[in-house]
């Protein structure tokens, strides 16, 4: 396309990926919120352990979650009271998952844009939360340049459970911008996590959050690990199994 052309499809894209064109934007918007409400709320009331990953690229990945953990995901509220999307388009309900407690291999499925330099294929393994190994085919220097940002780097600061079944992801294009392509996909980022994923933890210091299992570092960066056959069943701390996602989508 000309430059021109181009600047035009991709902001079709974007009208697309942001529900724009449905008979009623709003309306749908708003449906979406109950989406988001509705399995936060599950998430939450669980007692969720820990959540065991699979997937035919290889990815067998347990990650431990602290106690008084919470999930996020969707809108949020102003200090008048006010809900509002700070994030559009949104399709992801995330956590901070315990920084000690993530076990196993993990694949990328979708290329990594950081910072204009192209990750892709690559695969990272973790020994009580820490990145004990990783490969690349494309990119590998740069996935050591971001392991290696500081300690808290080579550490999971967030899990985020994404439907494949999701507007960017069925448009089957890659915007080679994190901020979009992470809603097409269920990923985890290595870095710093949120203090608004436990209980009072906005109320927390690093120091405090730290020591609640939130970890903390420089950096922040996502990638994206869904496919079509990813499995995620979650171990209660009664010890019975619950399925969080079956192909790749949402059970509840």
């Amino acid at each position: 396309m000309s430059d021109k052309e181009a600047v035009a499809a991709l902001w079709r894209a974007i009208f697309q990926v942001t529900r724009c064109y449905d008979e009623n934007p709003i309306q749908a918007w708003n449906n979406h919120r109950v989406s988001f409400e509705k399995r936060v709320k599950i998430l939450n009331q669980s007692q969720i352990q820990s959540l065991h990953y699979t997937n035919s690229l290889g990815t067998d990945l347990i990650i431990g979650m602290n106690k008084g953990y919470l999930f996020a995901g969707g809108g949020s509220y102003t200090t008048d009271g006010i809900y509002s999307f700070p994030n559009i388009p949104t399709e992801e309900i995330f956590t901070s998952p315990c920084k000690d407690k993530v076990n196993g291999t993990v694949y990328s499925s979708m290329p990594l844009n950081y910072n204009g330099n192209i990750i892709d294929e690559f695969s990272m393994t973790f020994k009580d939360g820490r990145i004990i190994d990783y490969n690349a085919k494309v990119g590998y220097d740069i996935l050591k340049s971001i392991i290696d940002t500081d300690e808290g780097s080579h550490y999971l600061g967030e899990l985020a459970l994404v439907p494949y079944d999701s507007p960017i992801r069925n448009m089957n294009i890659l915007f080679y911008n994190t901020l979009f392509d992470e809603n097409a996909s269920c990923h985890l980022a290595i870095g710093k996590g949120f203090g608004e994923c436990i209980e009072n933890g906005l109320k927390m210091n690093k120091k405090e959050l730290f020591e609640k299992g939130i970890n903390d570092s420089l950096t922040h960066v996502d990638f994206m690990i869904g496919t079509s056959d990813l499995q995620i069943t979650a171990v209660l701390e009664n010890g019975e199994e619950m399925k969080i996602f079956e192909n790749g989508n949402f059970v509840f």
